[in-house]
């Protein structure tokens, strides 16, 4: 259930915000408005832009959260997915267990 609200979200999932949006649903249980404000404002971003393309794959890239196509050198997996814990103060169990097997 969760993968299929992240994805039905509408906001476009890695593309845009949706799954930054998404996890603080999930994670914080959040009404929709206030996970919105919360992303933008980690993001250092205007709400309006947290929709737009070209704003967030510049974004996404600058902040190592992942795209959903990844260039040469970028992170991805596991790496982007430590980035938005850190980024948005959450703990996410697959960042956790693999902070937890590096000790």
């Amino acid at each position: 259930m969760p993968v299929t609200h992240i994805v039905t979200a509408g906001m476009g999932g890695m593309r845009t915000a949706g799954d930054l949006v998404a996890w603080m649903q999930m994670s914080r249980r959040m009404k929709l408005t206030d996970a919105k404000h919360y992303v933008a404002e980690k993001l250092k971003v205007d709400v309006m832009d947290l929709v737009d393309e070209d704003v967030m794959y510049t974004l996404r890239n600058d902040l190592g959260i992942g795209t959903v196509t990844p260039r040469a050198g970028g992170p991805e997996g596991i790496r982007a997915k430590c980035k938005v814990a850190d980024l948005l103060e959450i703990e996410i169990n697959s960042v956790q267990r693999f902070k937890s097997l590096m000790r």
